[in-house]
C-alpha cells in the first residue's frame, strides 16, 4: 500500500489498511485546544474509532475534514490513523504537542 499521508492544522492523518476501535460519536478528530474549536470527519457512511490512544477514520465514500480556522480538505475513501503532531524545542529539551 502506498502511503499516502495528509495534514490538517495541527493533525496528521496516514492511510492504513484498518481502522480499528470503538465508534465515537459526533466524527471529532481532535478539539482545538487553543480555541476550542474541532476538526471533524464529516461525509456519507464516515466513522471515527479510537483504540488506545489512536483515532481512526473509516470514509467507504471519502471524507472532508472541517476545522473553523482551517480550509476544509477532502480524502480519498479508504481508512486512516489520526496522530496529533508534535515539535521540540530544543532550548527546554521538552515534546509537546501542536497547539491550533
Amino acid at each position: 500500500m502506498k502511503k499516502e499521508m495528509y495534514r490538517h492544522g495541527d493533525l496528521l492523518i496516514i492511510r492504513v489498511e484498518k481502522a480499528l476501535g470503538k465508534e465515537i460519536k459526533g466524527n471529532v478528530l481532535e478539539e482545538g485546544k487553543a480555541t476550542g474549536h474541532y476538526h471533524r470527519a464529516t461525509g456519507n457512511g464516515v466513522t471515527v474509532t479510537m483504540m488506545d490512544d489512536t483515532k481512526y477514520i473509516n470514509a467507504p465514500n471519502g471524507t472532508v475534514l472541517t476545522h473553523d480556522e482551517h480550509d476544509p480538505i477532502t480524502l480519498p475513501p479508504g481508512e486512516y490513523s489520526v496522530w496529533r503532531q508534535r515539535e521540540y524545542n530544543p532550548y527546554a529539551e521538552v515534546i509537546r504537542y501542536v497547539q491550533d
